[in-house]
């Protein structure tokens, strides 16, 4: 059966462009704000009443311009969690090229005990510089795009000429996305841990350990504390991250990737979801990927599954309508972000046309947007499909519409195509 995920991008509403400069920085606006955090409460309560697997948002900061208003999914999730019964929360998710992965590991096992299992976790490197580079700056962190992403597609959306610069920020912003992620892993899944890394020293200073713990000093912490944290020498060598989290040996682990073939790998290894960013073309390469390596490393997966693909649907009585939906709802935010963050120069004029042309976006009546997607997963039959809507730029009503119509007209006819069980997809773990 398929697992759709619904995943918010916060966009505070203006009515057109002119609005919006003139509420500048609406990203600030109080009253705006408010009013989309309302109603986003109502859409991720009605995605628990229809059934969803899951809900989720973004790590975004700064956006002054009100384009992806999202800064701490960790917050959002607990506060869903109180208000929702059944449906999964999370984020896709936690850019870990940024964060402290101690605190990523403490968060999101709490999540995990107040929702008594019922969260996921997502992870992602970070691709916007203004804030990726700031927050980042002391692990020497860099935004990237990754200079193999696209795997060759030239339909993809940040697709265009590489630099050099791109590789060498690639290779520091993945090599620190891996360690954080290591560490997160160990922390979820192991009493004690000890990590000497590029980025991190644990404990620290390394060698020498904690050497003023009074605990330690105390005998305290060599009684009641994990096996191993205090050495013969009566410094901490070693620390136990708490609590562990609620779901054995952890949640489920997405990692985001916009075409990059490195990631898929890197996922299928450790036995986490990939979440495609992609056309179905780049989605069936990164795929292949992602099933070679997981199969080496010792997890079999049929292809397709434990994987996730995004689309961005939009449903009207007829393809104008669709389409009307697609233009009002969705052309402020390609043509002043995507269009400005994409590596070559893009269309604006027609934006139906430039943003259909990257295989994310769904857009016609039900019977259109079915048979799309029918096609797509009879090639590539994905696990996950996660939904991706701008809102509050589209209104919650329209949100809650466009959800019942997918979940009761075409999420059937995907079911047939995706015969995959909870247990098998709960059994892969870092």
């Amino acid at each position: 059966m398929l697992k759709v995920i619904l995943q918010l991008y916060p966009v505070i509403p203006a009515r057109d462009e002119a609005e919006r400069a003139a509420l500048r920085p609406i990203g600030r606006n109080r009253e705006r704000y408010q009013e989309t955090l309302t109603g986003w409460h109502d859409i991720i309560r009605a995605a628990d009443n229809l059934g969803l697997w899951g809900v989720a948002t973004i790590e975004h900061h700064f956006w002054s311009e009100g384009y992806e208003c999202g800064p701490n999914p960790g917050v959002l999730d607990a506060y869903w969690a109180a208000i929702t019964k059944n449906v999964r929360v999370g984020q896709m998710g936690y850019v870990m090229s940024t964060q402290n992965p101690l605190r990523v590991a403490e968060e999101t096992a709490i999540i995990d005990h107040l929702t008594r299992g019922r969260c996921f976790v997502g992870f992602a490197r970070g691709y916007q510089s203004r804030w990726t580079n700031v927050i980042g700056q002391h692990l020497g962190t860099r935004a990237t795009i990754s200079p193999t992403a696209g795997g060759g597609d030239e339909n993809h959306m940040f697709a265009g000429e590489k630099q050099q610069s791109d590789a060498d920020d690639d290779a520091v912003n993945r090599r620190i996305f891996e360690e954080e992620v290591d560490i997160v892993v160990k922390a979820w899944t192991e009493d004690s841990i000890a990590h000497q890394g590029e980025s991190w020293q644990i404990p620290f200073p390394f060698d020498k350990g904690v050497d003023d713990w009074p605990l330690a000093r105390a005998g305290v912490t060599g009684r009641f504390g994990a096996l191993g944290e205090v050495g013969a020498d009566g410094n901490v060598h070693r620390i136990s991250v708490v609590p562990a989290p609620y779901t054995r040996p952890h949640p489920p682990v997405f990692v985001a990737t916009a075409g990059s073939p490195e990631s898929a790998q890197y996922a299928g290894r450790r036995g986490f979801i990939p979440l495609y960013f992609t056309s179905l073309k780049n989605a069936i390469a990164l795929g292949t990927e992602y099933q070679s390596a997981a199969t080496a490393s010792g997890h079999h997966f049929a292809f397709g599954q434990n994987q996730a693909v995004v689309r961005m649907p939009h449903l009207g009585a007829t393809m104008e309508d669709a389409k009307r939906s697609l233009i009002d709802y969705d052309a402020d935010i390609f043509r002043n972000f995507y269009a400005s963050m994409g590596r070559r120069k893009m269309d604006t004029s027609d934006v139906y046309k430039s943003t259909t042309q990257f295989g994310m976006w769904a857009v016609g009546t039900v019977d259109d947007v079915r048979r799309q997607l029918v096609e797509e997963w009879k090639q590539f039959p994905a696990e996950y499909l996660t939904l991706i809507y701008h809102y509050a730029q589209m209104p919650k009503e329209v949100v809650i519409s466009n959800l019942e119509l997918f979940m009761r007209e075409i999420k059937p006819a995907l079911d047939e195509l995706t015969p995959y069980t909870e247990t098998a997809s709960a059994a892969a773990g870092g």
